[in-house]
């Protein structure tokens, strides 16, 4: 049939450019294909891990006589004589030397003069009372946190492992009180055992671990279940961008294609071709098939390529399939019906600098800005409005490997969309040539 022979010739004429390769093929995967090495390395990496923070430590503390709380769980240290001793050797324990680097200081001022100089990120300031003060059934006293205020991160972690040592001493204070009785003087040998029974019953120091209140284990993952995850996450990343480069230029394809049209006219070898026998609604016909086989090519080779080079997973076989037709019938009608809006060529750079750009990147909200709340709420109402905005969101149902019921919602809006696009410009086209 001759609607077929016209439209082999236009495909075969588009597909010998070497421009309109490039532009169709390379351009996408390039643009993927550096994200997919920018976030390679990052995606690859097994764990996050934060510098030790330095801590200086002016423990002031006078205690009181024969306090002694024994802490066997703290490393280099058989007993605590004050409460601030007590503190600097948990701050001090080898479970903390990954997190903080702490050393001792003689007054407050040298403390808060290592911050200042950067010596040191966080200071600590244990006051003279804090031993009576804690044996003390009213007693109370605060320890100085003093830190660098450019810093965020390391200092809110010792902060918080602080704040959370001294909630559990808020609960021996408890203890002592009752045990004390109401009344009574301090009795620094009878807090100490309390002291010392209460880190015992808690499981907090106790040398059989199966009298631990809390048991932690560290999950234990094969260096195959570590590689799977590290691929996981960057093929979330990569999977989004090349589907939305794929429908960003299968439409500039669709345009571009559909632009012959216009330049057959200028150029009057269609105008000769409308004297021929051949009805002028087979041509019209050839030349709108031959823009829906380019596009076709495009997005099936891209999905293949894609496939092959990054290993990308496009989800189940039917919903992808779905999706892609609908991309192809959408790209391909818009295109005809941008064309046939235009008078000449010439408008050609207006509507691709323009008109494509802006809906492509109205469309790919829901891509761009991933994660984000307020991008989901954009995606969802504002991307919608234009035919790429539902594309993208029948392929990233499709990925996230939904089945073809789910993904027929948006697909039937996108054959709307075509619909539309494709009776408006056909009926201008023929008008215009009529």
């Amino acid at each position: 049939m001759k609607i077929f022979d016209i439209a082999m010739k236009d495909l075969v004429r588009n597909f010998r450019s070497t421009f309109g390769l490039v532009f169709m093929f390379g351009v996408p995967l390039l643009v993927s294909g550096m994200f997919f090495f920018m976030f390679g390395n990052i995606a690859q990496q097994d764990e996050f891990s934060l510098p030790q923070v330095k801590v200086a430590i002016a423990n002031m503390d006078r205690g009181g006589p024969k306090f002694q709380v024994n802490t066997k769980h703290i490393p280099g240290s058989l007993h605590a004589d004050t409460m601030g001793e007590l503190v600097v050797g948990v701050l001090s324990s080898e479970e903390m030397s990954d997190l903080m680097e702490v050393y001792q200081l003689p007054d407050p001022e040298s403390a808060r003069a290592a911050v200042d100089s950067q010596q040191a990120q966080v200071a600590i300031i244990i006051p003279p009372d804090f031993s009576e003060q804690f044996a003390d059934v009213y007693g109370k006293s605060t320890i100085q946190f003093y830190q660098d205020p450019t810093l965020t991160i390391g200092p809110s972690i010792v902060k918080s492992i602080l704040n959370q040592f001294m909630d559990g001493m808020a609960g021996v204070k408890i203890a002592v009180d009752v045990a004390m009785g109401d009344g009574e003087t301090a009795d620094f040998s009878r807090v100490g055992a309390v002291v010392q029974e209460y880190l015992d019953t808690s499981g907090v120091q106790s040398e059989d671990p199966e009298a631990d209140l809390v048991e932690i284990r560290t999950p234990q993952k094969e260096p195959g279940e570590l590689e799977q995850e590290a691929r996981n996450t960057l093929m979330g990343i990569i999977t989004p961008i090349m589907g939305g480069m794929m429908i960003f230029y299968a439409f500039y394809t669709g345009t571009a294609a559909a632009e012959s049209i216009l330049r057959e006219e200028e150029e009057h070898t269609l105008p000769r071709l409308f004297t021929t026998p051949t009805p002028q609604a087979t041509i019209l016909g050839g030349k709108f098939l031959a823009v829906f086989l380019i596009v076709f090519v495009q997005v099936v080779m891209l999905l293949i390529a894609a496939d092959l080079i990054f290993g990308i997973r496009w989800g189940q076989l039917p919903s992808i399939s779905m999706v892609a037709i609908g991309i192809v019938c959408a790209a391909s009608s818009f295109g005809i019906f941008v064309n046939s809006m235009l008078k000449s060529t010439r408008q050609g750079g207006i509507v691709f600098g323009g008109i494509l750009t802006m809906t492509g990147m109205i469309g790919m909200i829901g891509i761009f800005a991933m994660g984000s709340a307020t991008g989901q709420k954009l995606s969802n109402t504002v991307s919608l409005l234009v035919p790429q905005g539902w594309a993208v969101r029948g392929l990233l149902q499709a990925v996230n490997d939904q089945t073809p019921l789910n993904v027929l919602l948006s697909m039937l809006v996108l054959f709307g969309w075509s619909l539309v696009f494709f009776v408006i410009g056909v009926w201008r086209f023929n008008r215009r040539y009529a």
